[in-house]
């Protein structure tokens, strides 16, 4: 049965109890402290409509950073000087270019509710943005959250070509910078894949997940610039 939460306990059921492929609990509220604790057990919210669904799928979706895979076209692009990149320069406007409406998608899983939560996260130096920039336009970019050594990648946007990727690209050298060693993806798709993300059991995520939010890197907000690495 699916676990009902309640506002004044910030307690989940452990994931390992989650169906693969529906959702572990539902209910509580979208507070810092509770995403936090979310985060830290391997949950996440993602949902259309309240009430709010929690879940921690099987197979989980993981880059491990050592293992970024950087194609061609795309080393080609970044050889190219098209983009400044930043962080955590804009994470309202790459928060709301990420809830806005796509191509073939119905609606969005970025609520208004979502939006002013992890802004909340970003104002307390837990969630981080990465910004690309051209002629000062904001044309790409991702936010997600990190706790210790691991960061859990929410959303991305791109309007021109590689932008978003890039914008990975120069977020996965920051966390190797600074010795993270787990990129949560959540869950599988294509375009993770191509950047050498893949997945690993639910209970092979929680091991490696435990370890990696032990590692010492205190919130606080990111410096603004960043060079993109080969």
């Amino acid at each position: 049965m699916i676990a009902w939460l309640t506002r004044d306990s910030l307690a989940f059921p452990p994931a390992d109890d989650a169906p693969p492929d529906a959702p572990l609990a539902v209910g509580g509220d979208l507070s810092t402290a509770r995403l936090l604790c979310a985060y830290q057990a391997g949950i996440f919210p993602w949902y259309n409509d309240p009430p709010i669904l929690w879940w921690s799928p099987d197979p989980r979706m993981v880059l491990w950073p050592a293992e970024l895979r950087i194609n061609r076209s795309l080393a080609k692009a970044m050889r190219k000087p098209r983009f400044d990149i930043t962080f955590d320069t804009a994470f309202p406007a790459v928060i709301r270019a990420c809830a806005a409406p796509r191509a073939g998608a119905d609606g969005t899983w970025i609520t208004p509710d979502m939006v002013a939560a992890y802004e909340d996260m970003f104002r307390r130096g837990h969630a981080h943005s990465v910004e690309a920039w051209q002629d000062g336009v904001l044309v790409g970019g991702l936010y997600g959250v990190a706790v210790g050594g691991a960061f859990f990648g929410e959303s991305m946007f791109s309007t021109i070509s590689y932008a978003s990727k890039i914008a990975f690209v120069s977020l996965v050298s920051r966390l190797r910078e600074n010795n993270f060693s787990l990129i949560d993806c959540q869950v599988p798709s294509d375009h993770m894949a191509s950047l050498g993300a893949r997945n690993i059991s639910r209970h092979a995520f929680l091991q490696r997940l435990r370890l990696a939010i032990d590692q010492p890197n205190p919130p606080g907000r990111w410096h603004a610039a960043s060079g993109i690495l080969p």
